[in-house]
């Protein structure tokens, strides 16, 4: 960095190559993003928590409380539809900044003072049938519930917000709760038809998400 403080370090261990981006801390400096040559990558927000998770199947974009925002798969590695990818930048901070674009084109980026250093840490991991993951287990009846209750909760968040911008009518009852929400209870209702559930568990989880 422009302060003298380390910014990305390349690495090998074993057979492996690993990057390392770093803040701009003089010490005990935070570790903003790791890549390494098997696939497997992982950027930080500045207060540690995860934002982008990669492996040789795909990748995950996280928001600041935890939640998935995007999921993809690489292209051919998994059988099954897929999700493809669509190019994602971020700014680790004011020097350094990650763009996706590709399993084999994830570029780290660095500028100061007017010059550019970019390097290329993607890789193409081939994953043989035999050593493809093994599909994601199932919710439980638990998990499931609490799915179903957040959604409930969120639903009652916007009823009341209805009712605050439309005190003196009765039209904010009929509003229909955001897309967003309708997404979510649609792939709860679908989860449940996938899980080894009971029917009275199943129809009661509907009835959580549709009240």
């Amino acid at each position: 960095y422009p302060s003298g403080n380390l910014a990305i370090i390349i690495t090998q261990a074993n057979d492996q190559l690993m990057c390392i981006v770093q803040e701009d801390e003089p010490r005990t400096a935070k570790i903003r993003a790791l890549f390494q040559s098997d696939g497997r990558s992982t950027c930080y927000y500045p207060t540690g928590d995860e934002w982008i998770n990669m492996n040789s199947q795909g990748g995950q974009y996280l928001d600041q409380a935890g939640n998935r925002v995007r999921r993809w798969m690489w292209p051919n590695l998994s059988p099954g539809p897929q999700v493809p990818l669509s190019p994602i930048f971020i700014s680790l901070n004011r020097h350094v900044g990650v763009r996706i674009l590709a399993q084999d084109k994830i570029f780290v980026s660095f500028l100061a003072m007017g010059r550019q250093a970019k390097f290329n840490m993607g890789t193409q991991v081939q994953v043989s049938t035999g050593s493809q993951l093994p599909p994601p287990a199932r919710l439980g009846e638990d998990e499931l519930l609490l799915l179903a209750f957040r959604v409930r909760i969120l639903q009652l968040f916007e009823r009341m917000r209805g009712c605050l911008n439309f005190p003196s009518s009765e039209q904010w009852n009929k509003l229909q709760p955001p897309m967003y929400l309708m997404t979510q209870a649609m792939k709860i209702l679908e989860l449940c038809m996938a899980a080894d559930i009971s029917d009275e568990l199943r129809s009661s989880i509907k009835a959580i998400v549709n009240a």
